[in-house]
């Protein structure tokens, strides 16, 4: 499913989110610039979890991933070489990671559910709170990646961490929530209205299962499970927590209107 937009008005300009949102697209549009070969943005700021464990070794980067068919069966080949500089510590990657993507829509993607969930985080937050709260999400995630696979040689990169953290916050301040989805069917698309944790509970669980059940992890899928994992759970602790002190915002209620005649919910209520 893709979400649409939710049914939950915000009080506030979501400055940060708009501004997190502006950031990773220049900082994309200076990927794109970049010449086939040349030492790239995403080896001198990407995370890669062997060179932080071993800051002062020579590294090889995964470059190419492939599964090949044996007389044995599938085996994963990886086609490697030598990694440009960090130009920064390595473990600050851990924070600069999350500001890169490998394609528009990877980025695509990341920047549209952060601008669906975001708005209304951050309207509980308040924008310096939430600059914060959005930057240790990512952080968290990308620990999370590290102690999972300590010893891969693959930059990683995304906000999808990040992101994932917001979602968990999310998650946990608005439980009554709708958001309204595209759903594929086959050859047709349906519009349909679903209670904001199942959309959210099914993709932290899609997440956890892919992340448990396939091996070779980040390596053999290029996704890393395990950063979404962890940064979702640690924005619903986080917002569970801070939740029940007075250093937020009330929240704000839904505003969706009953179910229709065809059983359908309104959506003239969603605001987006």
């Amino acid at each position: 499913m893709l979400p649409l937009r939710d049914n939950i008005p915000s009080r506030t300009v979501p400055f940060v989110n708009y501004a997190m949102i502006v950031i990773c697209s220049l900082i994309f549009l200076g990927q794109a610039q970049e010449t086939p070969g040349e030492p790239s943005l995403v080896e001198k700021f990407g995370l890669i979890p062997v060179r932080v464990l071993h800051p002062e070794a020579p590294v090889e980067v995964t470059v190419e991933v492939r599964q090949v068919q044996t007389l044995n069966g599938p085996r994963i080949e990886v086609k490697k070489r030598p990694a440009v500089p960090s130009a920064v510590p390595p473990w600050m990657t851990f924070l600069t990671c999350i500001f890169l993507h490998g394609s528009f829509m990877h980025l695509l993607g990341n920047m549209w559910f952060l601008f669906i969930f975001g708005d209304n985080v951050e309207d509980r937050f308040g924008h310096i709170g939430y600059a914060l709260f959005y930057l240790c999400c990512g952080v968290m995630a990308s620990i999370v990646h590290f102690l999972s696979e300590m010893n891969s040689t693959l930059p990683t990169i995304g906000a999808s961490g990040a992101i994932a953290g917001v979602m968990g916050a999310y998650f946990v301040w608005y439980f009554h929530a709708k958001v309204q989805a595209l759903l594929p069917l086959g050859v047709f698309i349906q519009i349909i209205v679903v209670p904001a944790p199942l959309f959210l509970g099914l993709w932290f669980l899609l997440q956890f299962f892919s992340g448990v059940g396939f091996a070779g992890g980040t390596e053999s899928t290029g996704v890393a499970w395990w950063a979404h994992i962890g940064g979702f759970a640690f924005g619903a602790i986080s917002a569970l927590i801070l939740g029940k002190t007075p250093l937020l915002r009330p929240k704000v209620q839904t505003h969706l209107a009953g179910p229709t005649a065809s059983g359908m919910y309104s959506s003239d209520r969603f605001r987006r």
